[in-house]
This record gives structure tokens, C-alpha cells and sequence, in this order.
């Protein structure tokens, strides 16, 4: 039974009649769609969640980010590979754009669109005044070899594989003084230069290098013409390291490697003023720097001479 007011006729019972359903109606969509959009806020409040990520939001940062299992992922419109564990991986190039857009599809269907705030980062330039012609310009069988080396050097950081190490905490494949930093770069010439797209730690010529995580060896050549002894290990979803201007290399292309097992030895081939050891790290063809995804030296080499005056004899 409907509680309203008797009618005083026939037409004023109907149009009565009509308004109370229309209120009946009118309030019970708006319960539906008070009702819809706290279930929305939610789902999304579960999927934010439900995804998280592992590093710094800043340019030259490798990210890695886990989601539930089966769920896609796109950086500004482009898949990424996911692990059948929800894992994934992506980077932020040195002079990348500081708004960037991640969308994840979740198993339930629901989809969520995170905009990304990418922090700028501030570059050594330097300027170098009296470089040779031939150094500034290498003569065509030099430009010839070096682009042969380049080529190699894209298709061993191209590759994918499954591999998860890439989800390891990285170690330093080497400790000592820093001589030279990801970003920086110098005008020769008033030429600018290609940026520099590692972190060198200055050695003598055979110290050891050791592996930073597990992974595939995909590239081992013992003389290339600007990074000398040169080797890439491949750590799976897209993640590389490579190390420049080896004097020795102890594995080959297709061994499988472990975090800290020995590789190779600290040189000065190739184009080098002096020896040390050249880091780099790529997200397929993305240089991205290797300090992103370590502790700082500073506090690895405190650790290591603490260690040292534990074990020495008093």
C-alpha cells in the first residue's frame, strides 16, 4: 500500500499518483549512483593498492613495478612485458619528458591511468678547447669499425628474455673513487659532445670486475673501437649492463652468469684517458644511470673498511 493523501478527485489522485513514483524513482537512482561511485572509488583505491614500484621518479631511473598477476601495463601507449608474477620494467631517459602516463588493465577488468611526475635533473657540462681533428673526426675506416661495433652493441641490449634477475637488488660490479658520472658532458671544439651514459670508477689495469646481478652474457668482444674490451650482461625484461674498456674478459657470449662472480679486468682500451671501469646500464636501447639501482659508493666503501678493521689483528 502507497501512503499518500486521499484524492480529492479522480485527476488529482492520478497526478498524485504520478509524482510519488517519480520521487520513488528519482531516489532510488540516485542511491544507485551514490552506491556505483563509492564501489568505483574503491576498486581504485585497491588497484592503487595493488600496484607498487621500486625506485626514484627521476630522469635517467630504472623503475621496477609489481602488479597482480595478469594484469597489462603501457608507458605513454607503448606494452610493457610483464612477468607471469605481475612484474615489470621501465625507464626514464636522461633528458626525458617530466610528465609521463602509465595505464595498467587489472585481471577484474577495471582499468587505472596514472599520471607520472618525472623530476629533472641537473647535468656537468664542461668545455674542452684544443682537440685534435683526428680525434674530433675519425678517418672513414675508423667511422666505418665503429659503426660496425654500434650495431652489435643495439642488437645484444635489444634482446628480451625472461630472465627475472633484473628484480635483484644490485651490487657495485666494482668499489673505489668515481672519476666520472652519468649525465655529464663536455663541448669540444664548442662541438657538444654525446653525453656520458655510465658511472666510471677509476682502478688499476687488472683490478676484477664482478657481476652487479644474475644474468646471460649476450655480448663479450675483446677490442671495439671507442669502448675496447667490451661486455653486456642481459638481465632479463629488457635490463642490461654493460662494462666498457676491459683489458681481459673472462666469459664468453651465452654463459650464464651470478651476482659477484668475477668477469672480467679493469683496462684502458679503446678510447680511454687512463684505466677504470665504465658502467652502464640500458632499458632495451634507454641509457640509464647504474647509480639509480645501488647504494651510494660512499657508504660501500665505509662498509668494506669497516669489515676490514674486524677481521685485521690487533
Amino acid at each position: 500500500m502507497f501512503d499518500y493523501p486521499k484524492p480529492l478527485s479522480l485527476s488529482q489522485s492520478c497526478a498524485d499518483f504520478l509524482r510519488f513514483i517519480c520521487r520513488q524513482k528519482i531516489f532510488k537512482i540516485l542511491n544507485n549512483i551514490a552506491f556505483l561511485t563509492f564501489s568505483l572509488l574503491m576498486m581504485m583505491t585497491n588497484a592503487n593498492a595493488q600496484v607498487s614500484f621500486e625506485g626514484k621518479f627521476e630522469q635517467g631511473a630504472l623503475i621496477r613495478g609489481q602488479a597482480p598477476a595478469g594484469t597489462q601495463v603501457s608507458l605513454n601507449g607503448e606494452v610493457l612485458r610483464v612477468t607471469p608474477d605481475g612484474h615489470f620494467a621501465f625507464g626514464f631517459d636522461r633528458d626525458g619528458e617530466l610528465s609521463q602516463q602509465l595505464a595498467l588493465v587489472y585481471p577484474s577488468g577495471l582499468t587505472e591511468v596514472k599520471p607520472l611526475t618525472v623530476a629533472k635533473r641537473q647535468y656537468d657540462i664542461q668545455s674542452v678547447k684544443g682537440i685534435s681533428n683526428k680525434i674530433m673526426k675519425p678517418d672513414p675506416i675508423a667511422q666505418e669499425r665503429a659503426a660496425r661495433d654500434t650495431a652489435q652493441v643495439k642488437a645484444a641490449r635489444g634482446t628480451f628474455s625472461e630472465q627475472t634477475a633484473f628484480l635483484q637488488d644490485f651490487i657495485w660490479p666494482l668499489t673505489g673513487r668515481i672519476s666520472g658520472v652519468y649525465g655529464s658532458q663536455r663541448i669540444y671544439n664548442d662541438v657538444p659532445g654525446n653525453p656520458h651514459f655510465g658511472v666510471d670508477v677509476a682502478a688499476k689495469t687488472g683490478t676484477v670486475v664482478v657481476a652487479p646481478a644474475d644474468g646471460v652474457i649476450s655480448l663479450s668482444v675483446p677490442d671495439m673501437f671507442y669502448s675496447g674490451g667490451t661486455m653486456i650482461i642481459d638481465h632479463g625484461y629488457g635490463v642490461s649492463s654493460s662494462f666498457l674498456h676491459l683489458s681481459k674478459l673472462y666469459v664468453q657470449a651465452g654463459d650464464t652468469v651470478k651476482q659477484g662472480q668475477a668477469l672480467a679486468e679493469v683496462g684502458a682500451t679503446g678510447r680511454a684517458n687512463g684505466p677504470h671501469l665504465d658502467w652502464r646500464v640500458n632499458w632495451y636501447q634507454m641509457r640509464l644511470d647504474p647509480t639509480t639501482l645501488v647504494p651510494p659508493m660512499a657508504t660501500v666503501l665505509a662498509k668494506e673498511k669497516a669489515a676490514k678493521a674486524a677481521v685485521s689483528p690487533k
